[in-house]
C-alpha cells in the first residue's frame, strides 16, 4: 500500500508541473551523443540488476528502468533542441512512464482492489496529462494576449504622433515603432 501511494503522490505531483517555453541552456551535438551513450549504458545496467529479481519485482523492476531510459532521453532532446513541443514531450513521457509503473504495481494486488488500483493510475495519468495541455494553453493565450496588448498600445503612441507634424512626427513613429518591435 505504501508503495501504491508514492507512486500516486509522485503523479500527482507531475500533473502539478507548469510547462512554460522557457529557453533552457542547449547542449552541443557531441554532448548530445554522449548523453545518448551514456542513457543507453544507464538503462543496459538498470535492467541487469534486474535479472536478480523474481516475479512482479523484476517486472516494476524493469518498468522502472524503462521509464528512467524515457524520461532521461526526452530531457536530452529538450537540452539539445531547447524547443517547447519537447520540454512539452518531457511532460507526457513522464505521465505515461509513470502510469506503466504504477500499473505494474497493480499487478501485486487481486480482484477488485487491481481494477481499482489500475483506475486511480489511469485517472493520475489522465489528470497530468490534462494539466499539462491545460498550462500549454493558459501559455498560448499569455503569449497571444501580450502580443494583444502591445499592438493596442503601439496604435495608441502612432494615434498620437498623428497630432505632430514634420520631423517631430517622424520621431515619435520612430520611437513608438522602435518600442513596441514594429518596424
Amino acid at each position: 500500500m505504501k508503495k501504491y501511494l508514492t507512486t500516486q503522490a509522485a503523479l500527482l505531483c507531475l500533473s502539478l508541473i507548469c510547462v512554460t517555453a522557457a529557453q533552457a541552456d542547449l547542449i552541443s551535438k557531441p554532448d548530445y551523443k554522449t548523453g545518448k551513450t551514456r542513457i543507453s549504458e544507464a538503462y543496459k545496467a538498470d535492467k541487469t540488476a534486474c535479472k536478480s529479481l523474481a516475479s512482479n519485482a523484476k517486472d516494476i523492476c524493469e518498468e522502472e528502468a524503462k521509464a528512467k531510459e524515457k524520461v532521461a532521453r526526452a530531457e536530452l532532446e529538450f537540452s539539445y533542441s531547447g524547443k517547447a513541443s519537447d520540454q512539452n514531450k518531457i511532460g507526457v513521457v513522464k505521465a505515461k512512464t509513470a502510469y506503466e509503473v504504477a500499473k505494474e504495481r497493480c499487478d501485486e494486488q487481486t480482484g477488485n482492489a487491481k481494477d481499482v488500483c489500475k483506475q486511480e493510475a489511469k485517472a493520475a495519468e489522465k489528470k497530468a496529462l490534462a494539466d499539462m495541455k491545460m498550462n500549454q494553453d493558459i501559455n498560448k493565450a499569455k503569449n497571444t494576449d501580450a502580443s494583444e496588448k502591445m499592438d493596442a498600445d503601439y496604435n495608441v503612441a502612432i494615434e498620437k504622433c498623428d497630432g505632430l507634424a514634420g520631423d517631430a512626427k517622424a520621431g515619435c513613429v520612430t520611437a513608438a515603432k522602435g518600442k513596441f518591435g514594429n518596424n
